[in-house]
């Protein structure tokens, strides 16, 4: 793992690895963007000011000194993951609406790095899939390398909280019988705007509107596996990384998209995040 090593969580009364915190950062907005002098990570102030951050946002981050009006730049998605780890049937009422139950351990899959894009841009519809559905969701950032947290301490490797399409084409989901290649078209995880660091993943509403039509709303709050609970699960399982996404699951309400239409995901206390449907030439 290179100069960020690998951290070992255990409570403080196991005692095995002693007590270890991970790096806070103060509330700060953290996004990507393409500036007139390249690609930077910037810290957003006021929302109208984007500060260049040297190097990388993990840790505690240093500032070139450069910074640029928010509408002089284009956002980016705020992180390039090394894998985007999903939730599936998350909240009861959306496992009602897919015909199944409400799973009693997390069901987890996987999207390619490939498939991550930002905000504004397109969201490409396969011409093989007769159905592309809109699924809005809230998404954990990874801030340290780490393995085996337990839930009561997930909060020490998290950078902080953003937002989330899990695009699927819904058709080939049930066909194929896994998910591989339903949720893992390049354009198909839309992220952003930015990476809030102090949100509280416990209570947050969902939105989701297409072309303004509020198609899902719902609430953290209702997740049946909350984030301390996905975090020590998946770190069971697997490394987490610096940046790596894990995405919580999706509420009721989910639907197609249509080439033409714009899909809008809001999460409270962070943003939205807004992408145009276009079909792929």
């Amino acid at each position: 793992m290179g100069r960020w090593g690998t951290l070992r969580i255990r409570t403080a009364r196991s005692g095995a690895f002693g007590q270890v915190a991970a790096d806070r950062l103060p509330g700060m907005r953290l996004g990507r963007v393409a500036s007139p002098d390249g690609v930077a990570f910037v810290s957003i102030e006021g929302g109208e000011v984007a500060k260049e951050i040297a190097e990388h946002p993990f840790g505690t981050p240093t500032f070139t000194g450069r910074s640029w009006p928010l509408a002089d730049v284009r956002l980016l998605a705020p992180i390039l993951a090394s894998k985007v780890i999903c939730v599936g049937k998350n909240y009861a009422a959306h496992a009602a609406e897919m015909g199944g139950v409400a799973p009693e351990e997390p069901v987890i899959f996987m999207k390619p790095s490939t498939s991550i894009i930002g905000p504004n841009a397109p969201i490409l519809l396969p011409p093989n899939s007769s159905q592309v559905d809109y699924e809005g969701e809230l998404a954990v950032v990874i801030g340290r390398p780490c393995k085996d947290v337990p839930a009561a301490r997930a909060k020490d490797v998290v950078l902080g909280y953003t937002v989330a399409n899990d695009v699927t084409a819904r058709d080939q989901q049930k066909q194929d019988g896994q998910w591989t290649r339903a949720k893992g078209y390049d354009t198909f995880c839309p992220l952003g705007p930015w990476i809030e660091t102090t949100a509280d993943p416990a209570d947050l509403e969902i939105v989701t509107e297409l072309d303004g039509e509020v198609r899902q709303r719902s609430n953290t709050s209702l997740l049946l596996h909350d984030i301390p609970a996905l975090i020590e699960w998946v770190s069971a399982v697997m490394t987490l990384l610096p940046g790596d996404v894990i995405l919580t699951g999706t509420p009721e309400g989910v639907g197609p998209m249509n080439s033409g239409q714009n899909v809008s995901v809001t999460v409270s206390g962070i943003g939205t995040l807004t992408n145009p449907v276009a079909a792929k030439r």
